[in-house]
């Protein structure tokens, strides 16, 4: 008797940190744990980068060859606003998501001694951290500010619902990389970023279609006056527009279709059941690693 779930509720929450303050973020997460948990959601998604920070706009003053001292200061501020995996601020998301009785999926800024890692963390409604994914690759000026990590935290967990795994922002531009995951039999497939334009809907479609699976793509709402005005660099921010990122979280079904169309400019918390039979259907003219695979012509080598 196959007693696998029919459907998943699940929650993506568009919303904002509160910049570069660890403590205050922690709170506003857990309050929308909260409030995800009591719409019935078993599933809950956070944007790349929430806690604490998503340094948009900033330049930490670096220009090709130089670094300005009072620059650090800034630095040293994001550094300390990040966490450490495991540590006392995992504890408490786990915490948060057995007493929410959710799966948990959220973007971090991971510190390990003097680098900064974009990680992406999954919990499991017993409380355990089940997994961490560290970007892979840091798009741009990022790679000022994070480390690179590697195929060791290609995680992808097991659920009641399906296996749960996806990459952060502009990872998913990285075809082997998507295919990795693929390969580890994703089909409820997460995408936290910060890419709020519209080619980005077209890259979540195209995954969703690709990968034959559920795609729940998740950003963060920012506006300027959300920074800390006494940043070293705040001047960076001046040519910003109001609204920094707009958002754009969205869910698309397995055959490419909006299960949840994209929400811009407000914090929102997106809903939705997820009709698993779709996964299966979805497959019929299409499994990018199983009949319409051609192993005996292609092969992926991932060293973990």
């Amino acid at each position: 008797m196959n007693n696998t779930p029919k459907s998943v509720r699940v929650a993506v929450v568009q919303a904002a940190p509160v910049i570069m303050d660890r403590e205050a973020t922690v709170a506003k997460t857990l309050t929308l744990i909260k409030k995800a948990a009591s719409k019935g959601a078993q599933m809950v998604v956070f944007p790349e980068a929430f806690i604490s920070a998503y340094p948009r706009g900033l330049s930490f003053g670096a220009v090709v060859g130089s670094r300005p001292m009072d620059s650090r200061e800034d630095w040293l501020r994001y550094h300390e606003s990040s966490i450490s995996v495991p540590g006392e601020t995992t504890d408490i998301l786990g915490q948060a998501a057995m007493d929410a009785n959710v799966y948990l999926v959220i973007g971090v800024i991971e510190k390990d001694g003097g680098t900064l890692y974009c990680t992406m963390l999954y919990f499991g409604p017993d409380g355990r951290l089940l997994a961490k994914h560290r970007k892979l690759k840091p798009t741009g000026l990022e790679r000022l500010v994070w480390g690179e990590g590697d195929g060791s935290t290609l995680a992808a967990v097991d659920t009641p619902y399906g296996k749960l795994g996806g990459l952060i922002c502009w990872e998913n531009y990285m075809p082997l990389a998507r295919t990795a995951m693929y390969m580890k039999g994703v089909s409820i497939y997460v995408a936290p970023t910060a890419d709020a334009r519209d080619e980005w809907q077209c890259t979540m479609r195209h995954i969703a279609l690709e990968g034959r699976c559920f795609v729940l793509s998740c950003n963060q709402f920012v506006t300027k006056n959300m920074y800390p005005k006494d940043l070293m660099y705040y001047k960076d921010l001046e040519n910003q527009p109001d609204i920094m990122c707009r958002g754009g979280s969205t869910i698309v079904d397995p055959l490419g279709k909006y299960v949840m169309e994209p929400v811009y400019n407000r914090e929102e918390i997106l809903i939705a059941d997820l009709d698993l039979d779709m996964i299966v259907k979805s497959r019929l003219d299409f499994d990018p690693v199983g009949h319409y695979a051609r192993p005996d012509i292609f092969e992926l080598t991932i060293h973990e």
